[in-house]
């Protein structure tokens, strides 16, 4: 499948390449993937991110990866997810530590529930955060979204779910 590609005034949304993959292992090797479904190992973590891009063919759409226009960096990931036994359909992030505090998160989401809601014809969406992730529940505040539910997970932590602004409630509140 043609993954399409799409920009922000400083970020361009693509496929993911290869190259990609050390920075996104590198993530997973840390603390920080608590939050994002647990520390994994270099094999692991390459499973996951196959699972990612494979996401494309199965289901049309899938995360992008997100770089800086300035500089070409890898700052993480952006997109619509929604697995088998997921909780919702999910805008979803996750942006390496050096890279976070920039906006860039918040301008990644922002285009990729445009796409969602526009290409994608969703009508509705959400946010499954991990409970603690205070950067990603501030985050989805500010893309309007609100606490809806806990959604258990057999084997894994539970998912706080965020629903975002339907598409008729953005047009509403423009």
């Amino acid at each position: 499948m043609q993954i399409p590609e799409l920009t922000t005034e400083r970020l361009r949304l693509r496929a993911n390449v290869p190259t990609d993959f050390e920075a996104y292992a590198a993530f997973y090797a840390t603390d920080r993937a608590i939050l994002r479904g647990g520390i994994k190992s270099r094999p692991q973590a390459f499973i996951q991110f196959c699972a990612e891009i494979g996401h494309w063919d199965v289901r049309g759409y899938g995360f992008w990866a997100v770089e800086e226009k300035e500089t070409g960096a890898y700052c993480g990931q952006v997109g619509c997810w929604y697995p088998d036994g997921w909780a919702a359909k999910e805008i979803g992030w996750l942006l390496i530590a050096e890279h976070e505090g920039k906006g860039f998160a918040y301008e990644a989401a922002l285009r990729a529930r445009r796409y969602a809601y526009e290409v994608l014809k969703w009508s509705e969406a959400a946010s499954c955060i991990s409970e603690g992730n205070e950067r990603s529940i501030r985050l989805a505040k500010r893309m309007g979204c609100q606490f809806e539910r806990r959604h258990h997970r057999d084997g894994l932590p539970d998912h706080l779910v965020y629903r975002h602004p339907s598409p008729a409630e953005l047009v509403t509140n423009r």
